[in-house]
């Protein structure tokens, strides 16, 4: 029988590189990182639902995502049976949420997506309702300040300011964005299965018979989501980058179990 973890690999890795394709051959996916487009609906969005990033699966799992993997981990090791509830499998979920922050929330500072953006040519810009974009200083995008047109000095003497009391969040964009979503549904993905399989060879108590139906449910609306990104979301390029890291990414959070002694 085929490891599991291979299995979810080669449909993650297939579900992104048809889906790459599908997205170009079709003219399906939005340019995220383009500042003049990015701000506007999906070109798609009132024929496809999951062109939206409105549509709930993205809203309510794929934007919490760590939430339901957090959630799905501790039930199913909580109601695993002794023989394999080892401390192993916490540092695993330990390192995986230590990079899931590094990556998306702090890393001595900015996150390393941000600073990948950064360093590749993006520019921290604010979308203002009459479609202009203007450029700020990094730092703004950096602490994710919140920029009110009370700030003039930010502004060209030349642009026509909404009016009233108006604010902002400017984000970066025009360099390489990677996708964070393809990164961190395969890390998740990998290292939801390698925690299921644990219990293949093992004798479920009622709870835990419902810890694994969780996890396969959370398993199945990530292959899902995996999809509707490779599909409708960021360049080839953007997929591709973030498909490597999310597969490095599980890769670290298995040392703790290829170094334990057997």
């Amino acid at each position: 029988m085929a490891d599991s973890r291979t299995v979810a690999l080669a449909v993650l890795t297939s579900i992104v590189f048809f889906g790459t394709i599908y997205s170009v051959s079709h003219d399906t996916y939005l340019d995220t990182s383009n500042a003049f487009i990015t701000a506007l609906p999906h070109h798609l969005h009132s024929t496809h639902c999951f062109a939206s990033k409105k549509n709930p699966l993205n809203v309510y799992f794929t934007k919490k995502l760590w939430a339901w993997i957090s959630v799905t981990f501790l039930a199913h090791y909580v109601t695993s049976p002794p023989a394999i509830r080892s401390k192993v499998r916490l540092v695993q979920y330990g390192i995986a949420t230590a990079i899931w922050l590094a990556f998306t929330s702090w890393f001595f500072g900015p996150p390393v997506f941000d600073r990948l953006t950064a360093s590749t040519g993006g520019e921290c810009v604010l979308h203002l309702p009459s479609g202009a974009v203007v450029s700020v200083p990094t730092q703004y995008c950096y602490t994710k300040s919140t920029v009110s047109i009370s700030d003039t000095a930010l502004f060209p003497a030349s642009l026509v300011l909404p009016d009233g009391d108006w604010s902002g969040v400017p984000r970066l964009r025009k360099g390489h964005d990677v996708s964070g979503h393809i990164f961190l549904l395969i890390m998740s993905t990998l290292f939801l299965v390698n925690q299921l399989r644990l219990s293949f060879n093992v004798p479920w108590s009622q709870s835990h018979r419902w810890a694994v139906v969780l996890g396969g449910v959370v398993t199945c609306a990530a292959v899902l989501a995996t999809y509707t990104t490779s599909v409708y979301f960021h360049t080839p390029l953007e997929k591709f980058t973030g498909y490597i890291l999310g597969v490095l990414a599980y890769a670290i959070t298995q040392l703790p179990e290829s170094l334990a002694p057997r």
